[in-house]
């Protein structure tokens, strides 16, 4: 599948043309369609990606996962005391991570309970 039909699939699916997209995009109506013929810049590529809710790698057949999970996300564990909580940039004050951590341990209780 190439990548003006793969954005063609996905605009489909969204109830969008590719015109639609292009506009969203912030470029020309029918810039997207030229891509049969050469290869879109990155970044161009890339604001076609975020109107359509996907990777750049899907639209490109690299995957067939359209929303690849980013790689450089953390997983990160609320009852660990070493973990520095947030929430909008900000530190939470540390009566506020123990509560935090409490209302986690208890979902943690419910659902090994089976009460989810």
């Amino acid at each position: 599948m190439t990548l003006v039909s793969r954005i063609k699939e996905v605009a489909q699916k969204q109830n969008m043309s590719v015109i639609d997209v292009a506009l969203k995009a912030g470029i020309a109506e029918n810039s997207i369609y030229g891509w049969t013929q050469k290869t879109p810049k990155s970044d161009t590529l890339s604001k076609v990606a975020d109107v359509l809710n996907v990777s750049t790698d899907y639209l490109l057949g690299r995957t067939d996962e359209m929303n690849a999970t980013s790689s450089d996300k953390k997983v990160t564990d609320i009852l660990d005391n070493e973990t520095i909580l947030a929430f909008d940039g900000m530190e939470i004050a540390e009566e506020d991570k123990e509560k935090l951590r409490e209302y986690a341990r208890f979902i943690i209780e419910q659902r090994q309970r089976g009460n989810k």
